[in-house]
C-alpha cells in the first residue's frame, strides 16, 4: 500500500501541545515575558510548511534568513518562532509583533533536533532504533533491517534516500534528506502507527548538520568507506571523521563495525561506544564472521557465525557478496538489540530474507534466456568495484555497464570511476547523469579518459541516457547482463538548473518492451 503526502514534512496525526515554558526548562532558549504559556504542536523550518500551532524555526541561510518569512509563517498559523538575535531583529523591524519570538544565542540548528524531540515526544522511545552509515549500501542495510524486523513479528518503519515507510505504507516526502524537524515528525507518526523497530539511513551530512540530533539509536553500524563527497569534505580524513561522529554516546548506545578495511578497523578502535565487529575476509580477526556458501544472478547464500555459538544460515534474492554483508550487518544489529536469531528465523522461509530495495540492483527483466538488465543507484568508485566484482563471479556472458557522473560534485573520482568500469566490464557506455551546471561533455570526457586508461572494455559515448539504454540492449545477447548505474530510484535529471522528468526504471522497462523482452 502506498500513499502520498501534500505537506513538505511528515507529521503525527494527533500531536500533543507543549508549552514554550516546558521547552525552555529543557533547552537553552529564552522565551519572551508572557509567552511561556503559548503551546505548540509541531516544528518546521519552512514557512510554506507551517501548520496551525507550529513553532516556526527561522534559520540563518546563505541567501536569506528564515526570520524574513515570519509574517508568512504567522499567516499560516504559526504559534511562535524560534530564531537567533539577528532573526528577532528582522522580524520586529518588519513589524511582526503578534508572533511570540523565542531567542537562542547560538545557531538554531544546533537545538533543532532536541527541540523537535521534545515537541513530538520522541526523546524517549520504546521502539528499537537502528542507524547505518558508510559510503555504499546504507539503503540496502536499512531495507534488510526492516525485513528482518517483520520476520521477528515487529512492525517496522524506515527512512532512506529512496522513501519513508511505515509497515507496508510508503509515505512520499518532498525532502530527500530529512531535517531534524521532519525526522522527528516522521518518527512520531511511526509511533502512532505502532512501529516497534525503526531503521534510519545516516549520511555524513546528516550527522554534521545536526539532522539526527535528538535521536538516540539503540544500535548504529558502519559498513564500508570509499571516496565520495570530497567537494564538501576536502579530504578522506575529514570525510571519515564526519561518519565516525555517529559512534558517540550522544547518538548511540552501541555499534557494529565491518573491519575488512583499515577505516573500519580504526573506527572499531576509536569508537566512543561499545562495538562488536564483523569480518567477511578469511583470517581477519573479528567477533562475527561471514562466509558465502553460494551465489548466482538470482541471489547469494551465506553463513554467519558469532560469539557464544550464535549462528545464522540465510539467503538474499539480490546478487553479490556485499548483499550478504548487508544482510549480516542487519542481523547482528538486531541481535545486539536483543532480538534473537531464533525469533527471526521463525518468520522466514528456510532463511530467505525476501528484501526488495527500490533502485538498488533492481532487475527490470524477468529472468529467462535473454539478457538481464539491472538498475542501481551506485555512483562511487567503491560501488562500481563491488558491483562489477560481484557480476564477474556469476555472469557467463558479457557485462555491459552504462553510467554517468554528477555535475558540481566531487570531480576527482570521475577518472577512477571510468577506469574501474572499463576494467570490470566488457562494454562500457558513458551517458549523462545529473550534469547540473557543468557542461555534460566535460564530465563525459573525464569518465572516458579513465575508461581508456584501463585498456580493456569496448567504449561507447552516448549522451542521451534513453538512447544509451537502447544501445545497450542492441549490444546484449543471451547470457549477457546490462547494469545501469547511477539513477536508481530517482525520477528526474538535473540539467542547467532544471529538474527534468526522467525515470531510469520506467525508461528501461519501455525499451525492454520495444525489444520484446517484457510483455
Amino acid at each position: 500500500m502506498s500513499s502520498s503526502n501534500e505537506d513538505l514534512t511528515i507529521r503525527p496525526q494527533h500531536p500533543r501541545p507543549v508549552q514554550l515554558s516546558t521547552l525552555a526548562e529543557a533547552l537553552p532558549i529564552e522565551v519572551a515575558e508572557g509567552a511561556g504559556g503559548v503551546t505548540v504542536t509541531g516544528v518546521t523550518i519552512d514557512s510554506r510548511d507551517v501548520q496551525q500551532g507550529d513553532l516556526y524555526v527561522g534559520l540563518p541561510g546563505a541567501r536569506h534568513h528564515g526570520a524574513a518569512f515570519a509574517a508568512a509563517a504567522l499567516e499560516r498559523g504559526a504559534a511562535a518562532m524560534l530564531t537567533d538575535e539577528a532573526g528577532r531583529k528582522l522580524a520586529t523591524d518588519a513589524g511582526v509583533t503578534a508572533l511570540p519570538i523565542v531567542v537562542i544565542d547560538r545557531h538554531p540548528r544546533e537545538v533543532l533536533g532536541e527541540l523537535s524531540a521534545r515537541v513530538y515526544g520522541t526523546h524517549d522511545l520504546a521502539a528499537k532504533t537502528f542507524g547505518i552509515t558508510g559510503t555504499n549500501g546504507k539503503t540496502s542495510v536499512v531495507y534488510c533491517i526492516a525485513q528482518l524486523l517483520e520476520a521477528a513479528g515487529l512492525r517496522p518503519g524506515l527512512s532512506s534516500t529512496a522513501e519513508r515507510r511505515i509497515g507496508d505504507e510508503v509515505i512520499v516526502s518532498n525532502l530527500t534528506s530529512p531535517e531534524a524537524s521532519e525526522l522527528h515528525g516522521l518518527i512520531a507518526r511511526m509511533v502512532e502507527r505502532g512501529v516497534e523497530g525503526i531503521a534510519i539511513e545516516v549520511s555524513a551530512q546528516a550527522i554534521g548538520r545536526h539532522r539526527i540530533d535528538g535521536v538516540h539509536f539503540d544500535v548504529v553500524a558502519f559498513n564500508n568507506f570509499s571516496q565520495d563527497h570530497l567537494e564538501e569534505y576536502g579530504d578522506m580524513e575529514t570525510y571519515f571523521r564526519a561518519k565516525a561522529a555517529l559512534f558517540v554516546p550522544e547518538h548511540a548506545a552501541r555499534g557494529v563495525v565491518v573491519v575488512d578495511g583499515p577505516h573500519g578497523q580504526r573506527l572499531a578502535r576509536e569508537s566512543q561506544v561499545p562495538v562488536t565487529t564483523l569480518a567477511t575476509e578469511y583470517g581477519r580477526t573479528a567477533d562475527w564472521h561471514l562466509a558465502i556458501t553460494g551465489q548466482s544472478l538470482d541471489g547469494v547464500s551465506f553463513v554467519l557465525q558469532g560469539p557464544e555459538g550464535a549462528h545464522f544460515r540465510g539467503r538474499v534474492p539480490v546478487f553479490g557478496r556485499f548483499m550478504a554483508e548487508n544482510a549480516a550487518l542487519a542481523l547482528i544489529m538486531l541481535h545486539e538489540a536483543g532480538i534473537s536469531f531464533d525469533r527471526i528465523e521463525a518468520g522466514l522461509d528456510r532463511g530467505l530474507i525476501p528484501v526488495h530495495i527500490p533502485g538498488r540492483l533492481e532487475e527490470m527483466t524477468e529472468g529467462g534466456p535473454g539478457p538481464r538488465f539491472f538498475v542501481d543507484y551506485g555512483h562511487t568508485p567503491g560501488s562500481f568495484e563491488a558491483m562489477l566484482d560481484a557480476l564477474g563471479e556469476v555472469v557467463e556472458g558479457d557485462i555491459i555497464f552504462m553510467f554517468g557522473a554528477d555535475g558540481d560534485r566531487d570531480t576527482t573520482k570521475r577518472e577512477e570511476m571510468g577506469r574501474i568500469a572499463a576494467a570490470g566490464a566488457d562494454t562500457v557506455i558513458i551517458c549523462d547523469y545529473h550534469p547540473r551546471t557543468e557542461p555534460p561533455e566535460q564530465i563525459r570526457a573525464q569518465l572516458l579518459a579513465g575508461a581508456r586508461s584501463a585498456n580493456h572494455a569496448t567504449l561507447y559515448e552516448e549522451a542521451d541516457p534513453r538512447r544509451a539504454i537502447r544501445l545497450a540492449l542492441s549490444l546484449a545477447g543471451p547470457g549477457d547482463v546490462v547494469l545501469y548505474a547511477g539513477p536508481g530510484h530517482e525520477d528526474y535529471q538535473e540539467v542547467a538548473g532544471a529538474f527534468l522528468p526522467y525515470s531510469a526504471r520506467d525508461e528501461v522497462r519501455g525499451a525492454l518492451r520495444e525489444a520484446g523482452l517484457l510483455p
